[in-house]
């Protein structure tokens, strides 16, 4: 998969405004699934940006939820796409190429679809890193009044087909997922990072692959993280941990240097020492 590694790499250089979530992603979806389609998946997403951006024009100056309504017409209603309830931890999921030929998957795979079409539509939006359920932000109306120069965000869940959240149900939502005392606290809603959300997606795929002990393309999965996110430390050191039970102690070596290199005074750099030393004395 030379081809989908050199268009991760080039990712991994862009600045984060410059990434297009869903053609990262059908990249990242490549090196799961080698045999699929992904030109007839990306003809897909240019198809969504283009019908998008038509509703952007039509929609301009609308009210925030006719807006956010029109973009669930055009995912759900005209193209079927759904959560995935029924079988959600299948792998396929994970893989936006798959998602697209099941329209079916996890609430951040659908969410990297909503970004896209936002996004074509000219309107703002980001990833929210919700307690176990992705979540998006899209910009409400521009701020009326000399007072208000922040913009508003409306939540919107990408899994549920597209319906947007209040206060009642995002604490709905949090209770579900904590024993007692939930709150809405402010971390909770911080915005992603595009490469965030790819690296969210990216990792479900990785966590199944453990999961059904594969490995091999666990780590396969995990060096597309590299790519685009190699900076992420903490990514190096799984990636180090997996060479190391394949018994490729060499490959597990360069990712804990590569660690060093890059955050020498880090936690990670201090373990990755550690790892190091036991490797040398052969303790793997």
């Amino acid at each position: 998969m030379a081809e989908a590694d050199e268009a991760l790499a080039a990712i991994g250089v862009l600045p984060d405004a410059e990434i297009e979530p869903a053609m990262a992603a059908l990249q990242l979806a490549r090196l799961d699934a080698p045999d699929a389609d992904w030109r007839r998946a990306s003809d897909h997403v240019s198809e969504l940006a283009r019908d998008a951006a038509a509703i952007g024009g039509v929609m301009s100056g609308r009210p925030t939820e006719a807006r956010i309504g029109a973009l669930a017409g055009l995912l759900h209603a005209r193209h079927a796409y759904r959560g995935d309830s029924e079988t959600y931890d299948d792998l396929a999921n994970a893989n936006l190429i798959r998602v697209i030929e099941r329209r079916r998957g996890l609430p951040v795979a659908l969410g990297i679809l909503w970004l896209h079409c936002v996004r074509a539509a000219g309107w703002e939006a980001y990833g929210i890193d919700f307690p176990g359920h992705f979540l998006l932000a899209v910009e409400s109306e521009a701020p009326k009044g000399p007072r208000m120069r922040q913009p508003r965000y409306t939540l919107v869940d990408p899994f549920a087909q597209g319906i947007t959240l209040g206060n009642a149900r995002i604490l709905s939502m949090l209770e579900s997922r904590e024993t007692e005392n939930a709150s809405i606290e402010p971390g909770v809603t911080r915005p992603m990072t595009t490469r965030g959300v790819l690296l969210r997606l990216q990792r479900n795929i990785v966590q199944r692959r453990l999961m059904q002990g594969e490995l091999r393309d666990a780590l396969g999965a995990l060096e597309g993280m590299l790519l685009i996110a190699p900076e992420v430390v903490s990514n190096w050191l799984d990636a180090a941990e997996l060479n190391r039970s394949l018994n490729r102690p060499g490959q597990a070596v360069l990712c804990l240097e590569r660690i060093l290199e890059t955050a020498p005074d880090s936690e990670a750099a201090r373990i990755a020492r550690q790892k190091l030393s036991d490797l040398r004395r052969g303790g793997g």
